[in-house]
């Protein structure tokens, strides 16, 4: 579907005019032409880890059991997004997506929705290698996993937890549960990992791995990003260049957020993902979910629309799809990251969903 079978109008330079009426059109339109498909899905804001970029040492104060939306209430907004709404992707995050109980049968419930979703999965990976055949018995597709060095001391710097054998075990698990692509997504951070481009590369071309790097976005619980400390995207493909040789690759992109290149002529490949330094917003086909049931119209939004309440208090499937609808009508052309009245999310990447 594409902005002109909406029949949406449009102001040039500006998208169409703010008082333009939302179309009768059962998808996840916005007023910019695009539709939501790719729905993300925080399943708790827990986590194992205690990532310097995502949340300080000491954690943070975790959701009421009371706020996350039970087994039967997330469900039933799958069900809704997939049913009325046109969601054709679910990919399940957290936090650490491995914490919540009862993962598998969650898993499968959704696998069960029609028409299918195909069914994703962010982890960083612990625990997973005796799960990933469960997983993928209960109806998981593929795997994305977190992991921004393979050398023990530099990961345990990152993490500040000394759990990188459980992350590569889990690695191969997947792998030989047949949850294909496996892919890693991986952030550098001047001064700490940065010389770990190369390297990681060459474990995922060895192992058959799908790498992404993820220039480092201001998402962090602290408060504290310093885009002095990112590593751009011309920088991680230079210094991927000291030792392969990249061009670009000659498949469609569509609403992907990877550029992806083809490694000395391919077929593997590694993707970049510039959120901050070449935005992908115009192509964005995202809605997001937290754990206690708000949705996103965009990982930086300002606003939520709070679907929890309406679960509790006895509104209807449609009452809900419309909330969501509307929603993402309203979502805005982009993040605003490189505009000088950016204001961070109040709620960090651990409590949003990857």
């Amino acid at each position: 579907m594409t902005a002109v079978d909406l029949g949406v109008p449009r102001i040039p330079g500006k998208g169409p005019a703010s008082n333009t009426p939302r179309p009768d059109n059962p998808a996840l339109v916005d007023t910019y032409g695009r539709v939501a498909t790719d729905l993300r899905v925080s399943l708790t804001d827990k986590c194992n880890l205690r990532c310097t970029y995502c949340m300080p040492e000491d954690g943070l104060e975790w959701m009421p059991s009371d706020e996350v939306l039970s087994d039967d209430e997330l469900i039933r907004l799958l069900r809704v997004a997939v049913e009325r709404l046109g969601v054709t992707d679910i990919r399940l995050t957290g936090g650490e997506p491995l914490l919540r109980a009862g993962l598998e049968r969650l898993v499968g419930a959704v696998s069960a929705l029609r028409p299918r979703p195909r069914l994703s999965m962010t982890t960083n990976a612990i625990g997973l290698a005796k799960r990933a055949a469960g997983l993928a018995e209960a109806g998981l597709d593929r795997i994305n996993v977190s992991l921004d060095s393979i050398d023990p001391s530099t990961f345990e710097r990152i993490t500040r937890r000394d759990r990188l054998p459980h992350v590569l075990s889990g690695l191969a698990a997947a792998k030989e549960a047949g949850l294909d692509p496996v892919k890693i997504n991986a952030v550098l951070i001047r001064g700490l990992n940065e010389h770990e481009a190369v390297p990681l590369l060459g474990y995922c071309l060895d192992n058959g791995y799908q790498l992404r790097f993820i220039e480092q976005m201001p998402l962090d619980a602290q408060h504290g990003w310093n885009r002095g400390e990112m590593i751009t995207a011309e920088e991680i493909l230079g210094l991927l260049r000291t030792e392969y040789t990249l061009e670009p690759s000659k498949k469609e992109r569509g609403g992907a957020p990877a550029e992806r290149w083809l490694v000395n002529g391919g077929p593997a490949e590694v993707g970049v993902i510039a959120s901050v330094t070449r935005p992908f917003c115009a192509a964005c086909e995202r809605t997001r979910l937290t754990a206690d049931g708000a949705i996103r119209s965009c990982l930086f939004s300002s606003e939520e629309t709070d679907l929890r309440r309406l679960l509790r208090t006895g509104a209807s499937d449609e009452d809900i799809a419309k909330a969501w609808r509307d929603t993402m009508w309203a979502k805005l052309p982009g993040h605003e990251i490189n505009e000088s009245g950016f204001a961070q999310p109040i709620r960090p990447m651990s409590a949003i969903g990857g």
